[in-house]
């Protein structure tokens, strides 16, 4: 990963020059909380015998892998400095479209998800032109259409649950076997999302344009970045990542829920300040958010098996998003 650093040409216009810090702090903002995933596995399978087990294990990443996703649009518009409180709602108003257009007008189902997941990237485009081009602060950008969004998704649902779904919707709940472990196929493809945009960030021209964009935005503009067309980009990709995120849970529930998602934008803004992003921009790895979707389901797990109530499950989730942003600023002190 690197940033845009400016340097100086001859007539004072500026120019990007080399990488910066950006990937060996974001390395080190990692490591807290892998060491902290380590601790709680560590821990939780001291309190109970049922914690470390293939089946268990299996059963967190598929409690995970729909916020996991999430998070992976919620990383990339958080790298930019924004933040999306509508990607629950969008999820939600996804997968009714495609269970709804599957079982209720009789599309095809493979149409119906293409449909979804266009519907979802829309709305991240809409989120991402009304940032750029009305220059609306995307906290408020986002709030506004997670209303729109969630309201969109009670008309047309008509507060019911859509079931009998098609198995081209469920597949990716489907399992395979390996050893004696059942994996879901939605927890591979979870996988393979977070190393698709590890790759992107990591190893492309477009991926550290994003990092820089979060560092100094008029800087990138002014080495010749067309910054909003990323932003669009950016904004138009997360909705596509929510509108998969439809269909795991989909696949997952075995039905189209109206009511689904409704903590999930906070869900995902934890899994990415847990691993590790700055809320300010510009620094994280996306492995990161990986490993803080994976500390929240830990917990939420190793919780329930040792029999701790679901409210003291959410008391620490809290106090660990604290946590976690306190030392981000104290990095941010530091680094200036």
């Amino acid at each position: 990963m690197s940033s845009v650093v400016t340097t100086e040409q001859p007539g004072g216009r500026p120019k990007t020059a080399g990488r910066s810090f950006v990937a060996s702090s974001g390395m080190l903002s990692t490591l807290g909380p892998l060491a902290a995933l380590i601790l709680a596995c560590v821990f939780f399978s001291l309190k109970s015998d049922r914690f470390f087990t293939g089946s268990n294990f299996s059963l967190i990443f598929q409690q995970t892998m729909v916020v996991g996703v999430e998070a992976i649009g919620q990383t990339l518009i958080i790298l930019t400095a924004g933040i999306d409180l509508s990607n629950g709602a969008i999820m939600a108003l996804s997968g009714i479209l495609m269970s709804r257009l599957a079982v209720n007008n009789g599309v095809n189902p493979f149409l119906a998800i293409l449909l979804g997941f266009l519907l979802a990237a829309a709305f991240g485009l809409l989120n991402g032109v009304l940032v750029t081009s009305i220059r609306l602060p995307p906290f408020i950008v986002t709030l506004g259409t997670l209303n729109i969004a969630f309201a969109l998704t009670h008309i047309y649902s008509q507060e019911q649950t859509v079931t009998n779904v098609p198995g081209a919707l469920t597949w990716l709940g489907n399992t395979f076997d390996v050893g004696q472990t059942a994996i879901t196929y939605g927890t591979v493809l979870m996988l393979v999302l977070y190393a698709f945009t590890w790759y992107m960030l990591s190893q492309t021209k477009t991926g550290r344009h994003i990092y820089a964009i979060g560092n100094n935005p008029e800087a990138v503009r002014l080495a010749g970045i067309k910054t909003d067309r990323l932003l669009l980009i950016v904004y138009t990709a997360a909705g596509l990542f929510y509108g998969i995120a439809a269909l795991l849970l989909v696949a997952r529930t075995s039905v189209g829920d109206p009511n689904a998602g409704q903590t999930d934008n906070l869900d995902s803004i934890t899994a990415v300040v847990l691993g590790g992003t700055s809320l300010f921009g510009g620094r994280g790895l996306i492995i990161g958010t990986l490993i803080g979707a994976l500390i929240v389901g830990v917990f939420r797990n190793g919780l329930q098996l040792i029999g701790v109530s679901s409210i003291y499950q959410v008391l620490i989730t809290g106090i660990l998003v604290i946590l976690a942003v306190a030392v981000d600023q104290v990095v941010r002190r530091r680094s200036r």
